[in-house]
């Protein structure tokens, strides 16, 4: 499973930078990150997902803006969270940073906003593309993991569904 995060062009570019001594291959890696990005753009427009968004931020293709709602049936239905994605030269192969902007109250988030979800750690796949990153955050709102939790007060108020929902309620901030 670990050779599907090599990255073929970055250990093309870093032989043969090896042989000629120089790095003419990392521009080359940035096109095919650029091209990678502008398809996801495109399926994610294209899916037709409900809930989930996101765009590049201005004209960085590196950096994105996304929006999640919350699922219906959960604590976090009708609040919507906005969060930055970024992506690394060697994206696919290495996951993005994913953050919350909006601040979430959650097992999982941290006051930062940083996400312990272990598809964009250590179970990360170059199969992953940015609306699965954002159906699994969405995902990963009404299913925490209390069993590793980043905010160790939302992950005891949890099982208290009435009393997380009115906290959550409380100081949720658009």
């Amino acid at each position: 499973m670990a050779s599907q995060n090599l990255d073929p062009a970055a250990a093309a570019a870093s032989s043969a930078a090896a042989l000629k001594g120089s790095e003419s291959g990392s521009s080359a890696t940035k096109g095919s990150v650029t091209k990678r990005l502008q398809q996801e753009l495109m399926t994610l427009m294209m899916s037709g997902d409900k809930g989930i968004s996101a765009f590049p931020e201005s004209d960085n293709l590196f950096k994105w803006v996304g929006t999640i709602d919350g699922a219906q049936g959960t604590v976090y239905e009708g609040l919507r969270y906005r969060l930055s994605l970024d992506f690394p030269a060697g994206y696919p192969y290495q996951a993005p940073r994913v953050k919350f902007v909006t601040a979430c109250f959650h097992p999982n988030v941290d006051e930062q906003g940083f996400i312990c979800l272990d598809i964009l750690k250590e179970k990360w796949s170059a199969l992953y593309d940015v609306r699965s990153i954002l159906l699994s955050v969405q995902s990963l709102l009404g299913e925490p993991n209390n069993d590793s939790p980043l905010n160790t007060a939302a992950a005891e108020l949890w099982a208290n569904q009435d009393a997380f929902r009115a906290h959550l309620h409380a100081t949720f901030q658009k």
